[in-house]
């Protein structure tokens, strides 16, 4: 469905959206009717419930840096494997935490639903400074 060019054009303005620090330009990524579900959770669902999600992550890591680590696709799925680093807000201490989300895009390379991964122990004993 989707050349690899232009799966990799979507990876680096995500990764510039995120990197802007504002949860709306997150957002726009995804379909009118997108969600995601990150760690088994409940989904924020819409564009309004992933801004949400964005806007809890900049309130967190006030100075959020995230890089897009590799990228893999198969027809409309998507694989975007990143890594953040930054500080958490309650604690100043450092953070680099890595992960995932599996993306189904559709017809215009909207994100139709996410699947999110990250080792939350490991990012609550970095922010606890152990």
């Amino acid at each position: 469905m989707t050349d690899k060019g232009r799966i990799a054009r979507l990876a680096d303005e995500y990764t510039a959206a995120w990197n802007s620090g504002s949860a709306e330009a997150v957002a726009s990524f995804y379909a009118e009717d997108g969600e995601i579900i990150i760690n088994r959770g409940e989904p924020w669902q819409g564009r309004a419930g992933v801004a949400e999600m964005a806007a809890g992550f900049f309130a967190d890591v006030p100075d959020l840096k995230l890089t897009c680590d590799e990228v893999r696709t198969a027809g409309d799925h998507v694989v975007y494997m990143w890594t953040f680093t930054g500080h958490d807000a309650a604690s100043g201490n450092p953070l680099t935490v890595q992960g995932w989300e599996e993306w189904d895009l559709d017809g215009a390379l909207k994100v139709k639903a996410s699947r999110g991964w990250f080792d939350s122990e490991d990012y609550a004993r970095q922010a606890a400074g152990k």
